[in-house]
């Protein structure tokens, strides 16, 4: 077995992106402190496809040199837009019939293995503020919390790390439909 090399990956260019077609998942993220989860977010969106992120509340925008240290390049391809209020931009998106999964661990969560994505269906993940989680009110207004399953002592996942376990999974079970 031989390591690829990188001219042997197949990447697409930033405009192949844009062009190409996207994976039915926009993500949300609300007042995230780390810009390097920030970046991490916009490199794990690239990889799968990702129509667009939002960055809200505190959350910071590109061009920021710390969100390129994660991103390394990820800002260029992937769409983003600044939304001030995370609760507003909920609600739009619903009423542009998304449906809006937010990740948390909360009363009558559904465990992501056990979600299965509805046909035809877009959905807004919405991933939360590292020591505050997902404002209660959007937790509120959700359809749905989505909860990764945990079994050790901290039940706590890094916020790029829970962005990457469920981009994986909703991308593979989207893309099998």
């Amino acid at each position: 077995m031989r390591k690829l090399k990188n001219n042997e990956l197949g990447r697409i260019s930033v405009e192949e992106f844009k062009q190409t077609s996207k994976t039915p998942i926009l993500v949300v993220l609300d007042n995230i402190r780390s810009l390097n989860n920030v970046g991490s977010v916009f490199r794990t969106s690239d990889a799968f496809l990702i129509e667009k992120i939002y960055l809200c509340g505190i959350t910071a925008t590109p061009p920021n040199k710390e969100i390129h240290k994660t991103a390394l390049g990820a800002t260029e391809s992937v769409a983003w837009e600044h939304i001030e209020d995370t609760i507003e931009l909920v609600k739009r998106l619903k009423n542009e019939n998304i449906k809006v999964l937010s990740i948390e661990q909360a009363e009558n969560s559904t465990m992501l293995d056990t979600f299965t994505p509805e046909d035809n269906q877009k959905y807004a993940v919405v991933f939360g503020n590292e020591v505050k989680g997902v404002q209660q009110e959007v937790v509120s207004i959700s359809d749905t919390c989505i909860e990764i399953p945990q079994l050790g002592t901290k039940h706590s996942l890094n916020i790029s790390v829970s962005c990457g376990v469920v981009l994986w999974d909703l991308f593979t079970k989207t893309r099998k439909k």
